[in-house]
């Protein structure tokens, strides 16, 4: 069985080293939470939530975000917590991912929000992934 979260990212992953402007992803609430807070953050342009028929088939066109130099701002992005294994992180150990310039995206009881924003709201929570 296929962890969806990690397939979205392998996808966001994929379509950013092939310098593609966008991609979909199949249709989920997890998915479109970690996609807004990558959108919050600066890591895509944008997201949209598309339905392709009137039954319930939905999925998210992503826009990736690109430098100048047509370098992708998603440099790495690395699930961390996985169906076998859940990792959750206390609110005095949240630290900022790669000095400053990548997030942390965790699932807390409040939301899936940042490492930046969990730590203003002194929330802990399961470590979903790191975007850098």
């Amino acid at each position: 069985m296929i962890d969806p979260i990690s397939d979205m990212l392998a996808r966001l992953r994929n379509a950013s080293l092939a310098r593609k402007s966008f991609v979909l992803v199949p249709y989920s609430k997890i998915k479109e939470s970690i996609l807004r807070v990558m959108l919050n953050e600066g890591f895509i342009d944008s997201f949209q939530v598309q339905s392709f028929n009137k039954e319930s088939f939905r999925s998210l066109v992503v826009y990736l975000r690109f430098l100048s130099k047509g370098n992708s701002v998603i440099e790495k992005i690395q699930r961390i917590s996985k169906p076998g294994i859940r990792v959750y992180i206390k609110q005095s150990d949240l630290n900022f991912s790669r000095f400053g310039m990548g997030i942390s995206i965790i699932s807390t009881s409040h939301g899936v929000m940042s490492n930046r924003e969990a730590k203003l709201k002194h929330l802990g929570g399961e470590l979903l992934c790191e975007v850098w």
